[in-house]
Order: C-alpha cells, then sequence, then structure tokens
C-alpha cells in the first residue's frame, strides 16, 4: 500500500531513475540489498516509489551503480523532496533544470490531456513556434537557449515512437491560441499546418474550445496537463498527476482531491468544445485566412 505522508511524484521518478541505473550496472535486486544492507522489499519499494527515501540510501546505491557525481547529487536532492506533501519543482532549485522530471512523467504515461489556453502544446510545436516560446531564463546564453529547444523537439518524438506504444494525446486548445500570431504569420500558418496534421495520427485529438464558449472553469484553471499511467506489474497503475508550468518551475498535483477537481474541468471542457472534424476545419480555415492576408 502507498505510503499516504508526501507526494508520488519525486519518489516515482527516483525510483525509475535507480532501476535504470541498476539495470545498466547488471545488478539484481537481493544483490543490491546485500551490498547496501537492505532487505530486498525495501529495495522494491524504493524503485517503485512506494515510500519516502534517505538520501543517504541513494548515494549509497549512486556509488553502488557508479553514477555520475552530479547525477548523484541530483537524486539524493529528490529524495529530500519525497516527504513533501504538496510538490513544487523550482527549476534549479533544489533539483537542476537539466533533470527532467515531467519528460520522464510524460514518456511513462498512457494517456495525456492537456488544456492548452495560451500556446500550443509543446508536443506539437514546430521549431520556429518552439524558439518564439521557449521560456527566456535571466542569463542563459544563446547555445544553452537551443538546447532547451531541442529538448523540446526531442520529446516529440514520444508521440511516434514504436514500442512501447505511444500514449493517447488529448488536446482541448482555445480558439485564441489559433488566433494569436507566434514568430510571424509565415511561421504561424506552419505552425497550424502541423496541427491539421497531428490531428490526423490515431493516437491524437485535437479539439478547440471556441470563443464564443465564453469564460467558463478551463479558462479560470488556466492550461495543465493530466497524466495518466498504465497498470503495468501492479495490481493498481500510478496514480494520476496533473501539472501546471509557470516561467520559474512547475506545480504537480496528485491529491485525490486535487485529481478530482481537475477531472471536472476536463468534464466541463469536453462538453463544451468543437469535435475532432470540426475542430481540424477550424484550423485549416485559419491557416488560409492568415496565408491569404
Amino acid at each position: 500500500m502507498v505510503d499516504a505522508t508526501g507526494s508520488t511524484v519525486p519518489r516515482r521518478q527516483l525510483g525509475r531513475m535507480l532501476r535504470d541505473l541498476r539495470a545498466e550496472a547488471c545488478m539484481t535486486l537481493d544483490a543490491v540489498a546485500e551490498a547496501v544492507q537492505c532487505s530486498r522489499q525495501k529495495m522494491w519499494r524504493v524503485e517503485s516509489g512506494l515510500g519516502p527515501v534517505r538520501g543517504v540510501d541513494v548515494r549509497a546505491m549512486c556509488e553502488l551503480y557508479g553514477a555520475r557525481p552530479e547525477l548523484t547529487a541530483a537524486l539524493v536532492a529528490l529524495a529530500g523532496e519525497t516527504r513533501a506533501k504538496g510538490w513544487w519543482h523550482a527549476y534549479g532549485d533544489p533539483v537542476p533544470d537539466w533533470f527532467d522530471l515531467h519528460g520522464g512523467l510524460e514518456s511513462a504515461a498512457c494517456r495525456l490531456r492537456e488544456h492548452a489556453g495560451a500556446l500550443v502544446p509543446v508536443l506539437l510545436q514546430t521549431r520556429g513556434y518552439a524558439s518564439e516560446t521557449c521560456p527566456r531564463r535571466p542569463g542563459a546564453t544563446d547555445e544553452e537557449r537551443e538546447r532547451l529547444v531541442e529538448a523540446r523537439l526531442r520529446r516529440q518524438g514520444l508521440l511516434r515512437r514504436r514500442l512501447p506504444r505511444p500514449p493517447r494525446f488529448e488536446v482541448m486548445l482555445s480558439e485564441a491560441v489559433l488566433l494569436r500570431v507566434v514568430g510571424g504569420v509565415a511561421a504561424m500558418a506552419e505552425q497550424l499546418r502541423r496541427l491539421e496534421a497531428a490531428s490526423r495520427l490515431p493516437q491524437v485529438s485535437i479539439r478547440v474550445l471556441p470563443l464564443a464558449a465564453g469564460a467558463r472553469d478551463g479558462a479560470l484553471a488556466g492550461s495543465f496537463v493530466m497524466l495518466d499511467f498504465p497498470l503495468g506489474l501492479r495490481v493498481d497503475p500510478d496514480p494520476s498527476v496533473v501539472y501546471q508550468e509557470s516561467l520559474t518551475g512547475a506545480l504537480y498535483l496528485d491529491r485525490p482531491a486535487e485529481l478530482a477537481a481537475y477531472e471536472q474541468v476536463w468534464a466541463g471542457l469536453d462538453a463544451l468544445a468543437l469535435g475532432e472534424e470540426e475542430s481540424r476545419r477550424l484550423i485549416v480555415k485559419i491557416g488560409e485566412e492568415m496565408h491569404s492576408d
């Protein structure tokens, strides 16, 4: 049974990273348990994200696996967050920004539901759009910024991967996002063509929320992503997570009451949005009008 104290987000990401490091080191759970002087059951719980983890245990495992010092430091810092009841990841503090927590959760999910109220979702952005909308962090060099853009674009392979099966990606896209010109008219027209093409992928659903729908719960909730996870080898799947990003960090919500609130918001969006085919026609229409101006 999952420990009720604390957020599951840092736990499951820490467990996944430690499991991958153990696999790379070609070590069994029994061998590691013996080396760090703990039970096999405790090792299994750590890798499954079922409870808080001590930093000293994480450091011992990382040394055993031969992990890089910077990765060891990041995982030890993450262990310190496994007792937190709510979790806000501020970029670089305490976990460094190159350690992509959201990317790990995203790649493990079987279903992604995104309400995009301001910008095109990262998984559907063109390079031009991504370059214009990637956060401009103070002091970042052009090279660092370009690396962030590349990281965004690499994440898009998630929707076309062969194994494991790509997640179902459902998008509720505000009509205002389609009308907001980002990077110039030509660049925005290219982005709209990308959206139209992506909407034809079997695992992708794009539905537009018309401006005429007004300011309902979705507008008040802001942009967010709901991540659902597969059953795997466990009796119950990992709890779902709601992810919200801002300029300085990211908020992860996984308490039952929080998830229920966002499920209610999603149901409201579902009732207001245009159908998939009608949404596709609107995307094409706006793109053609933009290109002809």
